[in-house]
């Protein structure tokens, strides 16, 4: 396979640090991006220019001038933009009530309108080559909406349908947009975790105020017992590149940690959903 100019978003920690290496250990250029690369994460940034073929971006998933000028520098550069992954998110949990307007906008400012910026500063680069690969990274929380995660659930839930459409819609284009959707990861997210602003209400829930905490106790146990080894989605990120393009699974799950229900998920959803698209004349767009 040829290497592939990548655009990966959030690469100062977890996946998006693991995806920017792997990928250009393989011999891929990469523009890793991140926010303020001078202040909190210039080591990061310090660390991934040590790779020969890695370049740095400061970028800001929020502000779409930041986005698209990212994404502007590429093309002038290289000429082409092969792939880009939307990676940077935020991990949201609590109770629902306690999010205020303001919390929710902040939560899919990142986690839903960060990927769209990227995806329609590409499209049109991507559909001049007639080719291009973007990958968003969802989650098993995209599939099924757990308790105390409403508010993550959410944005990940438009996120599946975001790609779930735009893959039918622009592969005719020779562009494949899919995504992973992982389980949980020993990632720094954990450490990251945004909360609902209103604690007002919290008392008014009792005992099931403490069951938020007693999730996140659970979830770091599992941890120290299976150890799930977050370098399974750069893995998976680089199978889905080096994948043909048109061959490429809308659905990629990677969960050694709570077994194949996702995966059980998919299967059925996909077959309803061709259905779906046979029932209203559309099934021509599912091969």
């Amino acid at each position: 396979m040829k290497n592939k100019i990548i655009l990966i978003t959030g690469t100062n920690s977890g996946f998006g640090w693991l995806m920017a290496n792997s990928c250009a250990a393989l011999g891929h250029k990469v523009y890793a991006t991140m926010r303020d690369i001078k202040g909190r994460n210039a080591d990061k940034a310090k660390e991934l220019l040590k790779q020969a073929n890695i370049e740095v971006l400061e970028v800001d998933v929020t502000n779409e001038v930041s986005v698209t000028e990212a994404v502007a520098t590429i093309i002038k550069k290289e000429g082409r933009i092969d792939v880009v992954v939307n990676n940077a998110g935020v991990y949201a949990v609590g109770i629902a009530e306690t999010f205020t307007t303001d919390d929710l906008d902040k939560v899919m400012d990142v986690d839903v309108l960060g990927p769209w910026r990227a995806i329609r500063a590409v499209l049109p680069q991507m559909r001049k080559q007639g080719e291009g690969l973007i990958i968003n990274v969802s989650s098993v929380a995209g599939r099924f909406s757990f308790p105390f995660q409403a508010i993550y659930n959410s944005a990940k839930f438009a996120i599946e349908g975001l790609t779930e459409g735009l893959h039918y819609e622009v592969r005719p284009l020779g562009i494949d947009v899919v995504m992973i959707q992982p389980g949980p990861f020993p990632t720094e997210v954990w450490g990251k975790t945004v909360a609902g602003s209103d604690a007002t209400v919290i008392a008014a829930y009792g005992e099931l105020a403490k069951v938020p905490e007693q999730i996140g106790a659970g979830i770091m146990q599992m941890f120290e017992t299976l150890k799930p080894d977050s370098q399974l989605v750069a893995d998976a990120t680089i199978k889905l590149i080096d994948t043909p393009n048109g061959k490429r699974p809308l659905r990629t799950v990677i969960d050694p940690a709570t077994g194949n229900f996702s995966e059980i998920a998919n299967k059925h959803v996909k077959e309803q959903y061709e259905n779906f698209m046979n029932a209203f004349g559309m099934g021509s767009m599912l091969n």
